[in-house]
């Protein structure tokens, strides 16, 4: 099982960090996480060596060797010591507020996207109604004119009867009530 201990930085560690240029500046100025494996059924607390590669000694080390500083320290856990610095640099809340905001808009846009279905729908549901009001429309204004040719070639032939039939008594109807002013 891994376990995990800060060790302090002795002004030995320190002087060897800072004229060791090889390291990078983070490894030069990040606190060093240690990392001792201890078996489980050992109560004696017998430490085993860490197995990945240490940055002291310049990463020459392969993983499952033994690395030692100066000091007699277990090398650093590069890939533990990233993730540290990563979780400490990296401000989740900014990243929450964003996703936070980007599914608010999700959702407007969604409602949005649903009320525009809806309207669409009835536009096209007024569209139909509108446009079988306006054939019906059509259908009786076609039988209006019908009728009302009817009737004038109804009315012009009884008019012609009644003056062949009645010239004079037509003559004075006529005169008494005047045709309207047809176009």
């Amino acid at each position: 099982m891994p376990v995990y201990t800060s060790r302090p930085m002795t002004s030995s560690a320190t002087a060897s960090r800072k004229t060791d240029q090889s390291l990078p500046l983070y490894a030069r100025q990040a606190p060093v996480q240690v990392r001792h494996s201890i078996s489980p059924g050992s109560a004696t607390g017998s430490v085993a060596p860490s197995t990945v590669p240490s940055l002291t000694n310049g990463g020459t080390n392969s993983v499952g060797s033994r690395s030692h500083d100066s000091d007699g320290h277990h090398g650093v856990d590069l890939i533990e010591m990233m993730t540290d610095r990563l979780h400490l640099a990296a401000n989740p809340e900014p990243l929450d507020r964003t996703i936070a905001k980007q599914a608010q808009t999700s959702g407007e846009l969604n409602a949005k996207q649903r009320e525009l279905a809806e309207l669409q729908a009835m536009a096209q549901r007024r569209l139909k109604a509108t446009r079988a009001n306006i054939s019906d429309g059509l259908k009786a204004a076609r039988e209006v004119r019908r009728d009302l040719e009817w009737t004038q070639k109804k009315v012009t032939t009884l008019n012609a009867r009644v003056a062949a039939k009645h010239p004079q008594a037509y003559k004075i109807a006529s005169s008494k009530y005047p045709r309207p002013i047809s176009p």
